[in-house]
């Protein structure tokens, strides 16, 4: 339970997701519990942010910790044009929590609904940091070590200087939210070797070893959980395919697994045996645990959280960001790109 950091405002969509409003305003709840200094301004219908903010769940011994702000309107997740919508809703609850971002009343937003209305909300509304080209998605993978990999698909085409940029991104974030003083940045490649990969890779890696602060060269695929780099840097199509794969094959493992397991009378003794070491795996590779990935390049913390997300993920995504606003990731991203 956090008593002593100093207070954040995170603006939360309450509509975002496919088990919104619900498991958003339980993530709520259980934020508020973990973390004493916490405020949320909770963005979503009357009947779903009034009755919550009067709430015992809202309320610390100040009074409620919960600022409803009543919309109207909802960009929903199979929204055809996500940016016009940004553009049209203005009463949209993920318009009005960048809005409050923007504004200086939260210090950041997160939302589970459309990626790409959050990506706008937070590029449209509340804007680059003076210096950025483009905003990076980052996400923080379990594995032996947590590893930041960026970008994860908010820029499908890139060049080699949007890279680098990436890379300081990801270093400005892995200080922010993992502690590391001077992360270690790798490119994802087809093979460690230099001169390996597209034209694309090779123009980058020849740049990073010029720009990029403890840049330690290639890495592949199948080092990304093994933690051979702090900081793995892509494209956001390249990036975007390994997020979904290695989240298809942790599912898929973790279900078979479990199949396995209770499959019959002997194998359910072994699983009995085993529950401590399964249960500290399956923690090991639970995606909630970080909840959120951030829009890196934007004046304020934009939180994308995943569709599915769980209650115990959106506490964790509202936790991170608390955390990264704590440890002034916005202030360290800025000094890093010599904004």
């Amino acid at each position: 339970m956090n008593s002593k950091a100093h207070p954040v405002t995170i603006a939360v969509d309450a509509l975002g997701g496919d088990f919104a409003p619900s498991a958003v305003v339980d993530g709520v709840a259980l934020a508020l519990q973990r973390d004493l200094n916490l405020r949320i301004a909770l963005c979503g219908p009357a009947e779903v942010v009034e009755p919550f903010a009067a709430s015992p769940a809202a309320h610390g011994p100040g009074g409620s910790r919960v600022d409803a702000y009543v919309t109207t309107e909802e960009i929903a997740m199979d929204e055809l044009d996500p940016a016009r919508a940004v553009r049209s809703k203005k009463d949209a609850s993920i318009v009005v929590a960048a809005r409050l971002v923007k504004e200086g009343a939260a210090q950041g937003f997160i939302s589970a609904g459309s990626t790409a209305a959050c990506l706008a909300a937070g590029t449209l509304i509340v804007g680059r940091i003076r210096g950025v080209a483009r905003p990076t998605l980052a996400v923080v993978l379990p594995g032996k070590k947590p590893v930041v990999l960026t970008d994860t698909g908010a820029n499908a085409d890139c060049k080699p200087e949007l890279l680098v940029q990436f890379a300081e991104m990801g270093r400005a974030y892995a200080q922010a939210t993992l502690g590391l003083d001077d992360p270690s940045v790798a490119l994802l490649n087809i093979g460690s070797e230099e001169g390996k990969g597209s034209e694309l890779a090779k123009a980058t890696q020849t740049l990073m070893k010029e720009k990029t602060r403890n840049f330690v060269g290639n890495v592949e695929g199948r080092d990304i959980l093994e933690g051979a780099a702090d900081v793995i840097v892509t494209d956001g199509f390249t990036g975007n395919v390994v997020l979904k794969t290695l989240e298809g094959s942790m599912f898929y493992l973790l279900g078979n697994l479990k199949k396995a397991l209770t499959s019959t009378p002997l194998n359910k003794l072994a699983a009995m045996a085993l529950k401590g070491s399964l249960k500290e795996l399956k923690s090991e590779l639970d995606p909630d645990q970080y909840g959120a990935a951030p829009l890196l390049g934007v004046k304020g913390l934009c939180l994308v959280a995943h569709g599915s997300s769980s209650p115990e993920a959106m506490a964790n995504g509202i936790l991170v960001g608390a955390t990264a606003v704590r440890n002034e990731l916005t202030e360290k991203i800025t000094v890093a790109l010599g904004s």
